[in-house]
């Protein structure tokens, strides 16, 4: 299966949009869900995978300040407390979709 590439990604202060395509697949990652799920080094340990960033040092209110675009591949996300490493892949977002219809068809793959 190819890798998904998004067709919009929007920056709000209190998370990310993205448009997956021009049928209206969307989906929300509110902000501070999506800085406790930072995939970087300094976020989780690289060889057990167990998470390193304590959830109580993400202020409430944090916020994506910067987005780039990382390759065809990725996202990286500059955020309100100067932690801007970690890239989020497009397969690994579109995978944790929290939209209702791919929440649906997980529960019935899983």
């Amino acid at each position: 299966m190819p890798i998904p590439v998004p067709h919009a990604i929007n920056r709000r202060d209190d998370g990310v949009l993205i448009e997956w395509d021009t049928a209206g697949h969307q989906s929300w990652f509110p902000a501070r869900t999506l800085r406790l799920a930072c995939p970087c080094a300094a976020c989780v340990d690289e060889m057990s995978g167990r998470k390193l960033l304590d959830p109580l040092a993400v202020s409430d209110d944090i916020r994506p300040v910067s987005l780039g675009l990382v390759g065809a591949y990725g996202l990286r996300i500059q955020w309100s407390d100067g932690h801007g490493t970690g890239i989020y892949t497009f397969e690994r977002l579109r995978a944790s979709c929290p939209c209702d219809l791919c929440r649906e068809a997980s529960a019935a793959h899983g």
